[in-house]
């Protein structure tokens, strides 16, 4: 069994614990996933109580407003907040995703809403998330904008960030939660939550009872 439900405060609590340097010198902090428990090896929890879809306005990769709720209402969508300079678990977790993504029939391919939201604007511009999204997945959105605003918004569904700031060998690095929230297309609400551990197989499994709005 890889999958338990969740209360919503306990999620908060462990993710004050669940950031990444995505491959900067963090000091030797642990990094934990929500969703696993001392010896376990889950890495995904259905939430009892599912989040809200973060109420964000930002900018998508050709430079246009993009409001996440209005423009993923009624849709599968899957959300993450990371960096294009990360040179470990953000592009692991978004090719993961491509590649259980291409397993979906093609409708369900088209339905399916995948969001990468930078913790690291200064340098994620447009363009810059659009050129690195290409060579992952074209049809993934990159949102950019005022880090305040995105941090705000990853806050909502448990996620720390921190602003982008150098390591002890002068590296600019950014220290985020690694979790990517799943919403129903039935209820727009984030009701699964996957740690960096989920392999392309977990993904492959879950995302036809993603895109119907039914329980992994």
């Amino acid at each position: 069994m890889r999958k338990k439900t969740y209360a919503v405060a306990a999620l908060f609590a462990a993710a004050a614990l669940t950031l990444s340097a995505c491959g900067g010198d963090d000091g030797g902090k642990p990094v934990a996933d929500v969703s696993v428990e001392p010896g376990s090896t889950k890495v995904a929890t259905v939430l009892d109580q599912p989040f809200e879809k973060p109420d964000l306005v930002l900018t998508d990769t050709h430079g246009k407003k993009f409001d996440l709720r209005a423009r993923t209402k009624g849709r599968p969508t899957l959300v993450y907040f990371g960096y294009t300079h990360c040179p470990d678990v953000c592009p692991l977790t978004m090719n993961n995703l491509a590649v259980a993504k291409k397993q979906l029939p093609q409708a369900e391919q088209d339905a399916l809403r995948v969001v990468f939201v930078t913790t690291d604007p200064g340098r994620d511009t447009p363009a810059a998330l659009g050129t690195w999204l290409k060579g992952i997945d074209p049809d993934f959105i990159g949102l950019t904008g005022d880090f305040a605003t995105i941090q705000a918004g990853a806050r909502t569904l448990g996620i720390s960030i921190a602003p982008t700031s150098k390591d002890k060998n002068g590296k600019l690095v950014s220290v985020h939660g690694t979790q990517v929230i799943a919403f129903s297309p039935k209820t727009d609400r984030g009701y699964v939550v996957y740690g960096k551990d989920a392999t392309v197989d977990d993904y492959t499994k879950d995302l036809p009872k993603i895109a119907a709005g039914r329980n992994p």
